[in-house]
């Protein structure tokens, strides 16, 4: 595995990590800024830095390269696998009347299945119902491949999110990474670092990732009761004080982050399906507990190993990031000291991030985690 990283940080042309490298038809993550994206010369950018390269957007809540952690700028991540393969595959929600499921199933249906291993989303953040996308994508999908990645951020916005591959990046896309080959040994995991606080109460009335009713009572009336005067700085304020969901058939929980509300109905739209019976309780973290989490998710994406990893993408929730403030490289750190520091290192912070449980190969959608995917040939 050949790679070579950069960074464009605001005003600034491009800076690498070290010498540029011959790469030929390389994978090109690209992760950015929301405005930085809109460039309307973006993509012809990227492809004169790589004309043979497939190139992938994504927008994000804050951009993170090795150890560092960047806002307003675009990190790239340019990966040659030299004994293995990918795929990349897109569709838009508009071409599905916004059925997400719909959309997963194309998407896996337009991947070759021959040993296919792993699957990385980069998705629509602000719109898309990420446990419907996880419903379509491991509809059709073989028993053992594995899937992660995340939606795209835009700051604490909310505003529009993008994505794209090999173009300019736009509203509603949902990008799909398949890996090949035997030789690829691909481990991925997540963990949080948030408690629960205040009663737990029952979803009494909830559609899809809509929630209406808790404990027979408006959602958004209660959830507003609770945050008191920072309610007035919804849905951001709502990042700091997600819902954990324990939902009737599961042994996990889940956490949820809420990422608009809806004021006419009374509701609050979340990131992933919230459904009737499922016990919810308010959540809050401190920066220790939130590092301390990253250092788990490492540890958990480490266990079982084969051989060390060459690349790890790390999609981490906007929430942490709020949290952490100017701490914010600490969980980068704590992430490097569990993995080891030849790893090269890249990802982004998140509306939302996939991955399985530790131990378990379903995917699920989470908030408010740290996730990693990890690479080596």
């Amino acid at each position: 595995m050949k790679l070579e990283q950069g960074v464009r940080e605001k005003n600034n042309g491009w800076t690498f990590t070290e010498s540029r490298k011959d790469l030929k038809e390389p994978l090109v993550m690209v992760f950015g800024n929301r405005y930085a994206l809109e460039s309307a010369d973006i993509y012809q950018e990227l492809k004169e830095m790589y004309p043979n390269g497939h190139v992938v957007f994504g927008s994000t809540s804050g951009e993170i390269l090795e150890s560092k952690v960047f806002d307003e700028s675009i990190v790239l991540t340019a990966i040659e696998f030299e004994k293995s393969s990918f795929k990349v595959v897109r569709e838009n929600m508009a071409s599905h009347s916004m059925n997400v499921e719909n959309l997963g199933q194309s998407l896996v249906n337009s991947l070759p299945q021959k040993d296919l291993k792993h699957v990385f989303i980069i998705s629509e953040g602000t719109n898309v119902n990420g446990s419907g996308l996880i419903n379509g994508l491991e509809a059709n999908l073989q028993p053992g491949v594995s899937i992660s990645g995340g939606l795209c951020g835009d700051d604490a916005r909310f505003e529009r999110t993008l994505a794209s591959y090999n173009e300019n990046p736009k509203e509603g896309e949902v990008v799909c990474i398949g890996f090949y080959g035997s030789s690829l040994e691909i481990t991925c995991a997540n963990y949080g670092g948030w408690t629960g606080f205040g009663p737990q109460r029952t979803i009494t009335k909830s559609k899809n990732n809509i929630l209406h009713e808790l404990d027979g009572k408006p959602a958004l009336d209660l959830y507003k009761l609770y945050l008191g005067d920072k309610a007035d700085d919804l849905p951001e304020a709502a990042l700091l004080y997600p819902l954990s969901v324990h939902m009737p058939d599961s042994k996990e929980v889940i956490v949820r982050t809420i990422l608009n509300i809806d004021e006419t109905n009374n509701t609050m739209i979340l990131a992933g399906d919230v459904p009737v019976g499922s016990k919810v309780q308010l959540m809050m973290s401190t920066v220790d507990d939130i590092a301390e989490g990253a250092a788990v998710a490492g540890e958990y994406a480490m266990r079982d190993r084969k051989s060390d990893p060459e690349l790890a993408l790390l999609v981490s929730c906007v929430g942490r990031k709020l949290v952490l403030d100017q701490r914010t490289e600490e969980e980068i750190e704590e992430v490097i000291s569990t993995i080891g520091a030849k790893a090269s290192v890249m990802g982004f912070y998140s509306y939302g991030e996939l991955a399985p449980f530790a131990g378990q190969k379903e995917c699920k959608l989470h908030n408010q985690t740290m996730t990693l995917t990890l690479f080596s040939e």
